[in-house]
């Protein structure tokens, strides 16, 4: 059954959309979709100073 679900979403995925400006590239930007790219660099920043020890 998990399978069938998880087919059904993939199979979905293609007809989502959103308008344009989700991202920093478009005609305008929302602050929350800043805080991914704010978040990997945080990740990032805290992989390389845990690995400088």
């Amino acid at each position: 059954m998990k399978s069938y679900l998880l087919l059904l979403l993939v199979s979905l995925t293609p007809l989502s959309q959103a308008h344009d400006g989700h991202g920093l590239a478009g005609s305008h930007w929302h602050s929350t979709d800043a805080l991914g790219f704010v978040a990997v660099l945080v990740v990032l920043a805290a992989v390389w100073w845990a690995k400088r020890k």
